[in-house]
């Protein structure tokens, strides 16, 4: 005679599951437990995490001078306050353009000037920082070196506000361990970013999980945006998960935005107009006041 055996939860059944992983107590700089208020991040003529949402728009890459001015006027004539912009652009394919370097450091910096917008890029090494500080209002850590750790403490090092990307292979917790990297070297103005994760659905490039926002939210006291632009890899999905991160809590979204997505050198079937975003915006507005919150 068979003996049923009764269901029991293993203590390693209990460590794979949400709740220990994600307990703000497990996080002694990012957490709850020490911090209950929210984190309000202090850029030129915005705040992060304030209860409002943040648009921050641009191109992926900077191709030129020309490019990236056009597509900043259009933007700041549309109220968008913090710029995003790559210098260097790390690649799948090293046959890929990987960026205009220094020269498109040297770009921000003369459109910066032209415009007085604040303006995000991504540091790729530690050896960048001196040259990317120079001209950015907070630095971006990308997807891929979400667990570069020698980066991680380099930025922790910064004074100015550093934009944390999940990395497309890696869990909420593996993302909260790596702000805590920077955090513990003292630089506590840190924002959480989800782009995306790579599961078996190719519908979208990656899938955009927009419950980390709430689910961050509830666990750290830091900013959450969404970048739909990586996630998704299709134009025409972006105005609906930008509204869905509006309706789920995030403070803002990170969304590409090329004059001519057709003729742009990184990620041009991603981005969207200036057009579209005018478009997008009236009806984020008309959200946010149901919401009750403010679009910025």
């Amino acid at each position: 005679m068979d003996t049923e055996v009764p269901l029991t939860t293993s203590p390693d059944m209990q460590s794979c599951s949400v709740e220990p992983l994600l307990e703000p107590d497990g996080y002694p700089l990012a957490g709850r437990s020490r911090i209950r208020a929210d984190t309000v991040i202090q850029l030129p003529s915005l705040q992060m995490g304030d209860g409002g949402f943040a648009i921050i728009a641009g191109p992926c890459a900077i191709e030129s001078y020309e490019q990236f001015r056009e597509t900043v006027i259009a933007l700041k004539a549309l109220g968008i306050r913090l710029i995003r912009g790559g210098a260097f652009k790390p690649r799948t394919s090293p046959y890929s353009f990987q960026g205009l370097h220094h020269e498109g450091l040297a770009i921000i910096a003369q459109v910066k000037a032209e415009t007085g917008l604040a303006f995000v890029t991504e540091l790729m090494s530690p050896e960048l920082v001196e040259d990317v500080v120079a001209v950015a209002d907070a630095v971006q850590i990308g997807s891929r070196n979400m667990q570069n750790f020698p980066l991680l403490r380099a930025a922790g090092h910064l004074s100015k506000p550093v934009l944390l990307k999940r990395g497309f292979g890696n869990t909420l917790h593996e993302l909260l361990m790596a702000a805590e990297y920077v955090m513990n070297e003292g630089n506590e103005q840190v924002m959480l970013c989800e782009r995306g994760i790579r599961t078996f659905d190719p519908a979208q490039r990656n899938t955009l999980d927009l419950m980390a926002a709430p689910i961050l939210k509830s666990v750290t006291h830091l900013p959450v945006i969404v970048d739909p632009s990586h996630a998704l890899g299709k134009r025409e999905f972006v105005p609906a998960a930008i509204k869905a991160a509006l309706a789920v809590g995030a403070d803002g979204v990170l969304v590409e935005v090329h004059p001519q997505p057709e003729a742009a050198l990184v990620d041009g079937r991603q981005s969207i107009t200036p057009e579209t975003l005018s478009l997008l915006l009236a009806e984020l507005r008309g959200l946010a006041d149901v919401l009750g919150r403010e679009i910025f």
